[in-house]
C-alpha cells in the first residue's frame, strides 16, 4: 500500500508557513487550479493577492481578514505513492495554545 507521510509546518509569525504549505498542497495536486484561482480573486478583492496559497489553509474569516493562522489547519490528500497529512501550526504567540 501507500506510505503515510505526515508534515507539520512550524515557524515564526509571518514567516510564510501557510503560503508555503498551500503552495506545496497545490503543487502536489491536493487542490485544483480552479480553487486557487477563486482564492486569488477573493484575496485580490481584499488587497491580499499574495495570500492565495495561504487561504488554502486559513479558512476562518478572521484568519483571512487578519492575515494570520489562528488554529491548526489540517489538510489531507493523496499522491500516486503517498497518503499525505499536512498540519499548518499558528506562529502568533497568542494562538500557540490552540495547538
Amino acid at each position: 500500500g501507500k506510505t503515510h507521510l505526515n508534515v507539520v509546518v512550524i515557524g515564526h509569525v509571518d514567516s510564510g508557513k501557510s503560503t508555503t504549505t498551500g503552495h506545496l498542497i497545490y503543487q502536489c495536486g491536493g487542490i485544483d487550479k480552479r480553487t486557487i484561482e477563486k482564492f486569488e480573486k477573493e484575496a485580490a478583492e481584499l488587497g491580499k493577492g499574495s495570500f492565495k496559497y495561504a487561504w488554502v489553509l486559513d479558512k476562518l474569516k478572521a484568519e483571512r481578514e487578519r492575515g494570520i493562522t489562528i488554529d491548526i489547519a489540517l489538510w489531507k490528500f493523496e499522491t500516486p505513492r503517498y497518503y499525505v497529512t499536512v498540519i499548518d501550526a499558528p506562529g502568533h504567540r497568542d494562538f500557540i495554545k490552540n495547538m
